[in-house]
């Protein structure tokens, strides 16, 4: 994992934004000069409006307006943001994470729930089946 995903799951790059984009998805070998390969795709953490205008750019959505469709369905997302379930996972359908787009959001005890309890992040996705859900979890918090 690079210094740059570890740092923004640490809460240390709140201003930031990670961005997941799936081989299959987007199939650009630029990709890798901004972000991280992994198994499946490309992680770029970047400043929080280069890191949105890229979303954009990659996917023909805003960011926010792709986070505030996908709030609605709570779903699983990986916590190192490559991947996740689906909530709509039945039958034959293929169900594989071509996006995610996620940002951390500081402690705030005066809001109360997880947000007192620390840093959270909160990722948003998009299945290849047309779902977009989300996922959010206090910094620190993960499964493996």
């Amino acid at each position: 994992m690079s210094d740059q995903r570890e740092a923004f799951l640490a809460g240390e790059r709140l201003e930031d934004v990670a961005l997941f984009l799936a081989e299959s998805y987007v199939s650009d070998e630029r990709l890798e000069e901004f972000g991280e390969r992994v198994d499946d795709g490309t992680l770029i953490v970047i400043d929080g409006e280069r890191g949105r205008n890229a979303f954009q750019a990659a996917t023909g959505t805003g960011a926010m307006e792709f986070a505030k469709s996908a709030m609605s369905t709570e779903g699983e997302i990986d916590d190192d943001l490559t991947g996740g379930h689906c909530p709509d996972e039945a039958g034959d359908e293929e169900h594989e994470i071509q996006f995610v787009f996620a940002f951390a959001e500081a402690q705030n005890e005066e809001v109360g729930g997880i947000y007192a309890d620390g840093d959270v992040v909160h990722a948003y996705a998009q299945c290849t089946c047309g779902t977009a859900f989300s996922d959010r979890w206090n910094v620190g918090e993960t499964d493996g």
